[in-house]
């Protein structure tokens, strides 16, 4: 990398190569157009000696078997010329982006990405573009730290000797031309008005009925049914505590996010309230987003009526972009990426860093460091006191979605708000839908845990005392709270205990102290011999896989280092108790004085103080005297040591509630006047009604509400019978791996690609993966996979999606996050029967809810979840094969009714493959989908 003139050595697109990477050959186009097939190894060493045009570098180095290298990557062109634009990090994505023509073969993805390249430096010196950042100041900069395209992009701006003096690094300012937060005064309470069955069925209608994209949505009379049913939860509520709760089963195809937006919107325009919708993925937020469009189509509108929520990790930190350009002078290396991020700050419409207008490919390119750790991610934040306040986009969020009609948050962030309050919001809502509402007992157990582990304690003192070295960026308490206690000796002397206490909490290098048993503290000690009785209960400890043991007969020491540890909590749990106390009560005795910004930041900073001491620090404590007496009976404690690739990353005490439905109810009930819990899953498959609502009840919380549910389940309009197959493979051994890839390999090819293969193991996947690149690549059938890629889970989705021969691996985050309508989803390949992980915690769950019908619940619930992916238009079809011949017929009911589940040898699978899902659908015979 060269750091002078960003022009002084220029690499131009009329003479740098193009290669596009396959899993055997490369494809090698040079600046003329002339190709040449090339193996890996010489592609490799012929491109490192140039400087080759490529789509998503890292991936372009795997394939090619070397470390990264320089690279034109037309991603990263892509971003800086079309900043906060979605584009599939492919060759065919760009050129679907661009509007070019669409490449089939590795040959005419090479044409595609030099035309895509080419075009970008068109459109960047368009005369009448439209910028909201300084190219030609970013550029400059940027070229200084090495990035290869600076030259070819200036030179596109009429600027190839780079800005006048004193303008690069300003440029990078991109907060100064951000708006201003809006102020308006609170909102008052909403009113009570019910919304009637048929103003629901009305407004579906009308949102049906408006054209998005140039297309009117499908009448479905299930759809208008189902609108009509979950109308009930907007009703006045009865009595307190006492919130209308409708469990509403949809199956897929009915449309329900339409269906229950109708009542949810006429709700908050009848009480100039605000309905909260929660989902459990980032990708159904945004979906919900875009069907709100058929409600408010002009764009200004819906921004004041509809918001997106998450938690404040998930946004752009503009104090932390500030601190990272002030760090450019002294750390010039890191101006590509904080250019890139600056372009895509001055152009996103929320700040959002996990969704929205983000593409989290640029993650993969730049590193988590430099794009991820730009959020807010450790609850450093100082409010009001922040020079970026008025135009912070969490600040921005927060108050839109005071005034909206509906906010889209997740089952995370609703929780926490529900537990704590209020948090970041002052009052809150009455209404609320869940929808995924099969995964609400795995959000409440998230939410409610307690981990007493070292990354926790760890993070803890960081959120205590800042970054401890001078290169860190993390601002400590003492920062974020000195001109709130100015003055004020007893905070002060409050804060001071905090600070004193926190250094009983492990610093930087804990884990390899703890390798060493050199151990630090009363919390390192702890988590030694926590880890030591781990080491002594357990097997498997050379293994890849994290380990667990109970808690009981602990090891000598263990107890008395949980007392000392104890104690060292209590000495900080009480000043930041007190603190907290401190600062609420100023809000009661200069009531008069304090503006709402003070108001807001000294409430924010009392509850942050709260959480972390009575709420977390405190819950530990009582996990540690829990140690010497038995753990309460709706709880659930063991020790585990946590591990990554057969190394070790954590250790500590957990504890998980048996049912984390009761403290969700607890959580919302208070304020909850309605509440809809909606999924095409929600019943369990046992064939008998009334178990299969049970199962809905309990595993919503649904039976600890004072008044029942009300239950609805309105059938999928697909033909299920006519339009998929689902068979269980008899003949393949699911602990023999070769055998597993190959049967992976037969149906892959015989359903010429649109192939997702699920996987209950990393270690599973990524052998078969290793087993089936060269031979798919062979048959033309781009192969993706989840832990194998450098591409997140959501960008591998995006590829699958974008091509229809392409074939995806995955885990469980694929199953939960999938959603492909057509052709490029028509093939599951589940590797075996995903039972629940036998750990301690299931071992208690099971005792509690009944051994195997909890585990049958769970495991119907995975394979419903699957089998829901694979058909999502009334004109898809699809096939959903098992690999496991231990199958058991009573978890059939996981599939629809009429469905005929068939026990075949691989033979039969592979030709009813082929057979159901039809000729026409053979890719080109050059590979695709290259690097």
């Amino acid at each position: 990398m060269h750091t002078s003139h960003p022009t002084s050595h220029p690499l131009s697109l009329d003479t740098a190569p193009v290669i596009v990477a396959g899993a055997r050959q490369v494809v090698w186009m040079s600046a003329d157009g002339e190709v040449e097939t090339l193996s890996r190894a010489t592609a490799a060493k012929r491109a490192r000696r140039e400087t080759p045009v490529v789509c998503h570098a890292r991936t372009a180095a795997r394939r090619l078997g070397t470390d990264p290298f320089p690279m034109l990557d037309v991603l990263e062109l892509f971003a800086f010329v079309k900043p906060a634009a979605f584009c599939v990090p492919t060759p065919r994505g760009l050129a679907e982006a661009l509007q070019l023509p669409h490449p089939e073969g590795l040959e005419a993805e090479a044409v595609a990405l030099q035309r895509a390249a080419w075009m970008l430096l068109k459109l960047i010196a368009a005369p009448a573009r439209e910028e909201k950042s300084d190219p030609v100041a970013i550029a400059w900069e940027m070229g200084r730290a090495g990035w290869p395209w600076a030259g070819m992009v200036l030179t596109a701006l009429g600027a190839p000797n780079g800005p006048e003096r004193g303008r690069a690094l300003h440029g990078f300012r991109v907060w100064t031309r951000l708006k201003e937060v809006d102020q308006e005064a609170p909102p008052p309470p909403p009113a009570h008005h019910p919304v009637e069955p048929e103003e629901a069925r009305r407004r579906l209608a009308a949102m049906l009925s408006a054209q998005v994209s140039g297309k009117v949505a499908e009448p479905r009379p299930q759809q208008a049914d189902y609108a009509s049913a979950v109308s009930g939860a907007f009703a006045p509520r009865p009595a307190p505590d006492t919130p209308n709760l409708v469990l509403a089963e949809a199956g897929t195809g009915v449309g329900k996010t339409l269906g229950y937006l109708a009542p949810a919107t006429v709700w908050a325009e009848k009480n100039r309230g605000t309905v909260w919708i929660s989902t459990y993925t980032r990708n159904l937020q945004h979906q919900i987003d875009g069907e709100l469009d058929r409600l408010f189509d002009d764009p200004a509108t819906k921004a004041r009526k509809v918001v997106v929520r998450k938690g404040r990790e998930n946004y752009l930190c503009l104090l932390n972009l500030e601190d990272a350009v002030r760090g450019l002078p002294t750390q010039p290396h890191n101006a590509v990426a904080v250019g890139l991020m600056a372009r895509w700050v001055a152009a996103t419409r929320d700040g959002d860093l996990n969704g929205g207008d983000f593409p989290g490919w640029l993650v993969d390119l730049l590193g988590r460091a430099r794009t991820m750790t730009l959020a807010d991610r450790r609850g450093e934040c100082v409010y009001s006191a922040c020079d970026h306040y008025a135009k912070c986009f969490i600040e921005k969020s927060v108050r839109r979605a005071r005034r909206a009609d509906v906010v889209i948050a997740n089952h995370a962030l609703v929780m926490v708000q529900a537990a704590l309050g209020g948090g970041d919001d002052i009052g809150l809502p009455t209404r609320y839908v869940f929808d995924e509402g099969h995964h609400v007992f795995d959000a409440a157990d998230n939410a409610f845990a307690g981990h007493l582990t070292g990354r926790e304690t760890q993070e803890l003192r960081r959120w205590l005392l800042g970054a401890e070295e001078s290169r860190g960026r993390a601002r400590g308490l003492k920062r974020r709270l000195e001109d709130l206690v100015a003055g004020d000796d007893k905070a002060q002397e409050q804060l001071d205990a905090v600070l004193m206490a926190a250094f009983r909490l492990p610093g930087d290098g804990w884990a390899a102290r703890l390798s060493a048993d050199n151990p630090n503290g009363p919390t390192e000690r702890f988590l030694l011999l926590a880890r030591q009785q781990v080491y002594a209960r357990t097997d498997g400890a050379a293994g890849p896989y994290s380990l667990e043991a109970d808690t009981g007969y602990p090891v000598d020491g263990l107890l008395e280092a949980a007392d000392e540890l104890r104690e060292a909590l209590g000495a900080l749990s009480k000043p930041l108790a007190a603190l907290s106390q401190r600062l609420a009560s100023r809000l009661d005795d200069e009531a008069a004085e304090l503006d709402a910004d003070q108001r807001r930041r000294i409430d924010a900073m009392s509850r942050s103080l709260h959480r972390r001491g009575t709420l977390t620090v405190e819950a530990w404590r009582a996990m540690l005297a829990s140690l010497k007496e038995a753990t309460p009976p709706q709880f659930v404690d063991w020790f585990a040591v946590e591990r990554q690739e057969g190394r070790d990353v954590d250790v500590g005490l957990y504890r998980h509630w048996v049912d984390p439905t009761v403290p969700f109810i607890e959580a919302v009930n208070a304020q909850a006047h309605g509440m809809v819990v909606t999924s095409a899953t929600l019943t369990d498959g046992t064939g008998d009604v009334a178990l299969d609502w049970e199962a809905a009840e309990a595993r919503t919380g649904a039976l600890h509400l004072p008044r029942p549910a009300v239950r609805a389940q309105v059938p999928s309009p697909f033909d299920y019978k006519a339009q998929t197959r689902v068979l269980v493979v008899t003949d393949v051994r699911k602990d023999d791996l070769g055998q597993v890839a190959a049967a992976y390999r037969e149906l892959f090819l015989a359903s010429q690609g649109g192939g997702l293969g699920l996987f209950t193991a990393i270690s599973r996947l990524r052998a078969v993966h290793e087993k089936l690149a060269e031979p798919l690549d062979r048959a033309g059938l781009p192969l993706y996979a989840q832990h194998v890629d450098p591409l997140d889970v959501s960008t591998l989705i995006d590829i699958f999606r974008g091509e229809e021969h392409a074939c995806l691996l995955g885990t469980d985050a694929v199953r939960d996050g999938v959603d492909v309508p057509g052709r490029s989803l028509r093939l599951i390949v589940f590797d075996r029967v995903p039972w629940p992980r036998p750990d301690i915690l299931h071992r208690a769950r099971r005792e509690a809810f009944g051994r195997r019908r909890y585990e049958d619940m769970l495991t119907r619930l995975r394979l419903k979840q699957a089998f829901g992916r694979l058909v999502r238009r009334a004109d898809d079809v699809g096939v959903f094969v098992l690999l496991d011949p231990m199958m058991p017929s009573r978890l059939f009911g996981a599939f629809p009714e009429g469905v005929e589940v068939q026990r075949v040898g691989l033979k039969d699978a592979v030709a009813i493959t082929r057979e159901f899902l039809g000729e026409g659908t053979s890719p080109s015979p050059a590979p695709g989908g290259g690097g």
